[in-house]
């Protein structure tokens, strides 16, 4: 699969000698979206800080058809592998723009980087509107495309999505949504990791459902959408 950009194979990775990932064998290919699913508690924040070499894992690990085994997070940052943290992360005293510009501190074309910034503001026309704004005194739905765009100001290859919808009221969630198929089509890949499994699904290309640290299913996001088990216990149909 020569368009794969991300590739685990027997992947594990735990705190203090401990696994809470068993194994784990999953793939994204360049230019679509791949739904993590999963209950509080499965292990998709660790999968996602084991990506960006936060947190030390064991097994294969490649992107871009390299190996981030021995990278720094620096370096896995520097590769295009950016990750929107759950619970959004921004400097709260620091202005909207202010903090859009802090995804683009590793780079140096300063003038690409003022088309990364034109480029979010037509994504989120409001954080133009807020650009001046301490993002601190915002909405979590507008804090929550302020961290969207600060990751995108960094030039991602693939942007890794924690649990985007959590908090926000559901308009704003389907808005997000709309946005991050936008970001798809425009050639940036997506891993996206939701509780919320129906949303997920709703723009994934593909989709992992996770539970207790092992992937139980796979499959393209309409065939999970309509697999009975995960209807009943994750969508209450």
């Amino acid at each position: 699969m020569s368009n794969v950009l991300l590739q685990l194979k027997h992947w594990y990775a735990g705190y203090a000698g401990v696994d809470v990932l068993n194994g784990i064998d999953m793939s994204v290919k360049q230019g679509e979206i791949v739904a993590l699913v999963g209950s509080n508690g499965a292990g998709k924040t660790t999968l996602l800080r084991s990506l960006s070499r936060t947190l030390k894992g064991r097994g294969e690990i490649t992107f871009a058809g390299r190996s981030l085994y021995d990278d720094t997070p620096e370096k896995v940052f520097e590769s295009g592998l950016v990750q929107v943290p759950e619970g959004r992360m921004l400097f709260d005293q620091m202005s909207v723009q202010e903090n859009l510009l802090m995804g683009a501190y590793r780079r140096q074309d300063n003038n690409a980087i003022k088309d990364s910034l034109e480029y979010v503001y037509g994504l989120f026309p409001k954080m133009y509107e807020r650009r001046q704004q301490r993002s601190g005194s915002m909405s979590g739905g507008e804090q929550q495309m302020c961290a969207m765009g600060r990751a995108l100001m960094a030039s991602p290859k693939l942007l890794l999505v924690d649990e985007m919808s959590l908090g926000l009221a559901p308009v704003i969630v389907d808005q997000l949504l709309d946005i991050l198929s936008t970001i798809r089509d425009q050639g940036i890949t997506v891993l996206l990791v939701e509780q919320d499994i129906y949303a997920a699904l709703e723009i994934a290309d593909r989709g992992y459902v996770m539970v207790t640290g092992s992937i139980t299913q796979s499959g393209t996001a309409e065939e999970l959408r309509n697999d009975p088990h995960i209807r009943e216990a994750y969508l209450g149909l």
